[in-house]
């Protein structure tokens, strides 16, 4: 009983000493460093909600994640189905938007979001699954696709009247925004649906006969396809609900946070969104709270160059051992 609670906690104590360490080495207290994450995250109201308009979109790619992550795939193409998802959105927007009423609007967005991410995902499925292409270099290929496309959309087609700017496309009217707090980043609407997409997971993983066949072909693809489990439709189904979970990632990016499309749309969430999943493991439950911590150490890490003159690269560092370290621990108890 002691040795799995020690082998839970050991890795966490490690990952915590090894920043500790990091921070002494740059010249700077581990407590001071610590109250200036938290007062960069929750110091202020604006600040709080950058953590919130953050956390609604890394818990979907998370989401999203734990079905490749099931079926044994590292799908590392998620960034490209994000930024995918906001192209779709953007679209659908300037499509339709002296045309038809602002809340259908934004529902089509959302829709052609959600659409434009499961296509993203498929075709590193097909490629995946037909073309025997390893889905991490399928899906880092596919990224610098995505990246592609939206700077030539940007730069090209729907470049802001009589400029190009990096600064992304023209704004689209207010009445194109998702209702926020108190004119921030924060959207309630933005958190109901990542936190919708969290209870459909572990409904989805956890309580239907889909997440159990997802589960076998992720233990043993071979065996599973022994049994008589369609493996490789469960392949292309966890690649097309991953793709649909980045793709409203990449609808709420522009509909909440950017309110345009813009070259870094995706802001890293979907790496960062692997390092959640990495953390947690199986274990659902636990991605909300993993996510808001990592979410208020990105928004926090912003206060570290200000109050201490430490790079704010410092909480990638910290994410980064949490996560290695929690492998280890893991790895460690199969050999219990």
């Amino acid at each position: 009983m002691v040795l799995p609670i020690a082998l839970r906690v050991l890795p966490i104590a490690l990952s915590l000493t090894f920043a500790a360490a990091i921070v002494f080495l740059a010249g700077a207290s581990p407590l001071q460093v610590a109250a200036s994450l938290w007062y960069g995250a929750f110091g202020t109201f604006d600040s709080a909600a950058r953590v919130i308009s953050t956390l609604a979109p890394l818990l979907l790619c998370a989401c999203g994640l734990i079905f490749t992550f099931a079926a044994g795939l590292y799908n590392l193409g998620i960034e490209g189905q994000i930024t995918l998802g906001a192209i779709g959105t953007t679209f659908a927007l300037r499509t339709f938007q002296d045309i038809l009423p602002p809340p259908l609007v934004i529902l089509l967005g959302i829709i052609a979001g959600i659409g434009a991410g499961i296509l993203w995902g498929l075709l590193a499925g097909f490629l995946n699954v037909y073309g025997k292409v390893s889905e991490i270099f399928a899906g880092l290929g596919l990224n610098f696709v995505a990246q592609g496309l939206a700077l030539y959309l940007i730069f090209g087609p729907w470049q802001r009247a009589g400029i190009a700017s990096m600064s992304g496309t023209e704004l689209f009217d207010e009445s194109l925004w998702l209702p926020a707090i108190d004119r921030t980043e924060a959207s309630p609407i933005s958190l109901i649906l990542a936190l919708l997409g969290v209870a459909l997971t572990l409904i989805l993983i956890r309580g239907t006969y889909f997440g159990l066949q997802l589960r076998a072909v992720g233990q043993n693809l071979r065996a599973a396809y022994l049994l008589g489990i369609p493996a490789l439709r469960q392949l292309l189904g966890a690649f097309a609900i991953c793709g649909a979970f980045a793709g409203l990632a990449g609808a709420l990016q522009v509909l909440a946070v950017f309110h345009r499309l813009i070259p870094s749309i995706s802001s890293n969430l979907g790496f960062l969104g692997l390092l959640v999943v990495m953390l947690v493991g199986s274990g659902i439950l636990w991605i909300l709270p993993v996510a808001l911590f990592f979410s208020a150490l990105n928004i926090g890490s912003l206060q570290l160059p200000l109050s201490l003159s430490l790079e704010s690269s410092l909480a990638g560092v910290i994410q980064g051992t949490l996560v290695l370290f929690a492998i280890l621990g893991r790895g460690l108890k199969k050999f219990q």
